[in-house]
């Protein structure tokens, strides 16, 4: 089965430079070599659903570890 995340870590610092929350989370997927997408407003990232759950847990507590005070996630089957 394969899986698409979206994630948005807050708080929002506006235009400038990422924050490091949201910087520490996407580091992950880099890492695991996962398809994502690294926007402004939230990340988002696809694949076997082992492999997306397993990196989600460990972006996630990257970006609390890195100053995210919240975490919104949405995760959809992506192969129906």
């Amino acid at each position: 089965m394969r899986l698409t995340a979206e994630f948005t870590s807050e708080p929002f610092e506006g235009e400038g430079a990422v924050p490091s929350h949201a910087e520490r989370a996407v580091e992950v997927l880099r890492a695991r070599r996962l398809e994502h997408d690294f926007g402004p407003l939230g990340t988002s990232v696809e694949g076997e659903a082992g492999a997306v759950l397993d990196a989600l847990r460990e972006a996630l507590a990257g970006a609390f570890a890195g100053g995210a005070t919240r975490i919104t996630v949405q995760i959809d089957r992506a192969d129906d």
